[in-house]
């Protein structure tokens, strides 16, 4: 994880070395046909697609890094996944992540981090270790229930401890939304204080398809717009390349989408490079066979980045580099078989005959 990490952080140029950089964290299932694997469990996954939530199998933890890359004049996050760790009911899938945050930070020492996470991470587990680093922050989906509050109200001068926070708000009917969608939804957002936060103010954000009714979403962010030196302009996507002064304040907001990236490259593993594939019954021989082909599918991700050869293959799949990287290497091995089987002095003359044919029909 740690060299991963440092191999990425070199495609970041000059010009680019004040834009942040995102740790993107989430979790996936691999689903198992038996029962004699290691820490093999039943796992509620809302997402499985097999008549029930539940299926038998393995839960992964990940973590992600995004970081800019100029990509035909334009800002683009080249997103690579740094590892995998297999969680076990003795530990929290809060902690696992917390622990795999602490291995990459000090590659990070130098960037400003924001952490990406959706509602099952934003808890007091996990935001603690924002504390820990002063160059990292957190953004993320939230349970639209949490408890939240209004700003402290001014001292008034009476007797007594002052207030710590306003009163409790509701995202129902304390959160005026925008007269105009902001990217695809109708958007209101206010400080506030949260106990998953401590002390600190935060934005929130609520989100909705409708302006009257539909359902609405909460997100945090310890991040504000005056602390994000983004050259808006610049970036390859909407609704980033389109914020303008009244939009700015969404920014932090909009920084979410890159934890899409994630799910992204959890679907392509899966699908086309055998993550949920493996026939090990250990837990160690698992996690390494799974991090070996995120090792894989990662320098398929930077090797059009680190190699100008192959510049071209930068906007493509990683599965449409892999398979132009595998046809050269079966080139590779016939040309070298062909050598080794031609060795014979009466077998060297029919070739070059052969070889004679073709170059004379070319030329004729």
């Amino acid at each position: 994880m740690n060299v991963t990490s440092r191999l990425a952080l070199r495609l970041v140029p000059d010009s680019l070395q004040s834009q942040p950089v995102f740790l993107c964290i989430d979790d996936t299932m691999v689903s198992t046909f038996g029962t004699k694997f290691e820490d093999v469990s039943k796992l509620f996954d809302h997402a499985a697609h097999n008549g029930s939530n539940y299926l038998n199998g393995h839960c992964f933890v990940s973590i992600m890094l995004c970081v800019p890359v100029w990509n035909q004049q334009k800002v683009s996050y080249l997103s690579v996944p740094l590892g995998y760790r297999m969680w076990q009911k003795k530990e929290s899938k809060l902690a696992l992540a917390a622990s795999m945050v602490r291995q990459v930070m000090p590659e990070l020492c130098q960037k400003n981090v924001i952490i990406l996470c959706d509602s099952w991470y934003v808890k007091q587990n996990l935001v603690s270790i924002v504390d820990e680093y002063p160059n990292l922050d957190l953004i993320g989906n939230a349970r639209s229930d949490s408890v939240i509050y209004d700003l402290a109200p001014a001292p008034t001068g009476k007797k007594g401890r002052p207030a710590k926070h306003g009163r409790c708000l509701s995202i129902a009917t304390d959160f005026t939304l925008s007269a105009e969608k902001v990217g695809e939804y109708y958007t209101g957002c206010r400080r506030v204080l949260t106990n998953i936060f401590g002390t600190k103010e935060v934005l929130a954000y609520v989100t909705s398809p409708s302006r009257e009714g539909g359902t609405r979403r909460l997100f945090f962010s310890m991040v504000f717009p005056s602390q994000l030196q983004f050259f808006c302009a610049y970036q390859e996507k909407a609704p980033l390349n389109q914020t303008g002064n009244s939009q700015m304040q969404y920014i932090p907001l909009f920084l979410c989408s890159f934890r899409w990236n994630i799910e992204i490259s959890y679907y392509e593993q899966k699908s086309f490079w055998s993550l949920c594939g493996y026939m090990l019954r250990s837990r160690k021989g698992i996690e390494m066979l799974v991090n070996l082909i995120n090792i894989s599918y990662y320098a398929m991700k930077i090797f059009p980045y680190t190699e100008e050869t192959f510049f071209q293959y930068r906007d493509g799949s990683v599965q449409e580099f892999r398979f132009a990287i595998s046809e050269r290497i079966r080139q590779q091995v016939f040309y070298a078989n062909l050598v080794q089987n031609i060795e014979t002095h009466i077998k060297s003359n029919i070739i070059a005959k052969v070889l004679k044919q073709l170059c004379l029909k070319h030329t004729g």
